[in-house]
């Protein structure tokens, strides 16, 4: 059974940074495309950024293109999300999600899902 736990979230105040890690151990998914989504209190949870794990190519979500920046450490198979001038509609739960079955946009289309890390962005 494959396990995915981020960390690295925690409060920050707007326009500061924060660095969001996952750790895949457990199972034998596919680490093809991994992502990161958010869920803030009340809403649904949506696409933040995702990577193509072979080509490290990127996809990031409007509302944090050119704040956000993810990437991958193959040999320690992990993810990366670093976030840079953060604001306080960044607060939410964030979670790690792979093993890829569908379009990368779309929570449905993975099958692991780590437990979220809380960021709150204070203004």
């Amino acid at each position: 059974q494959v396990q995915l736990v981020e960390s690295g979230g925690g409060l920050v105040q707007a326009g500061g940074s924060l660095t969001l890690t996952c750790a895949a151990s457990g199972g034998t998914f596919s680490r093809y495309t991994m992502g990161w989504f958010r869920q803030a209190p009340g809403k649904e949870r949506e696409f933040v950024a995702a990577i193509i794990w072979s080509t490290v190519t990127t996809y990031y979500a409007d509302s944090v293109k050119g704040r956000f920046t993810i990437s991958r450490d193959n040999a320690e198979k992990t993810m990366y999300l670093q976030m840079n001038s953060l604001k306080p509609e960044d607060t939410a739960v964030y979670y790690c999600a792979a093993d890829l079955t569908g379009t990368l946009y779309y929570t449905s289309s993975y099958r692991s899902w780590g437990q979220g890390t809380q960021v709150t962005v204070s203004s």
